[in-house]
């Protein structure tokens, strides 16, 4: 479902990332990036729960930068 994701709505991975040309994620890897990483390392539940810890971090009050999969 994210592979989905970035092959059709993604501002950094899909078809808007050739009109947009700058990246649109706050962090490194992109959230679509982290979530499949940590789906991959640490299975549904926690993957997750990991995920959507970091989609509600996707704001402009948060330091942006490298956010690595724990």
């Amino acid at each position: 479902m994210i592979r989905l994701y970035q092959r059709t709505l993604s501002p950094d991975h899909g078809p808007l990332s050739k009109v947009l040309r700058a990246p649109v994620c706050r962090f490194h890897p992109t959230c679509s990036e982290y979530g499949h990483a940590v789906l991959g390392k640490h299975g549904l539940l926690k993957g997750s729960l990991l995920t959507g810890w970091r989609i509600m971090r996707c704001n402009p009050w948060t330091k942006a930068g490298f956010d690595p999969v724990p």
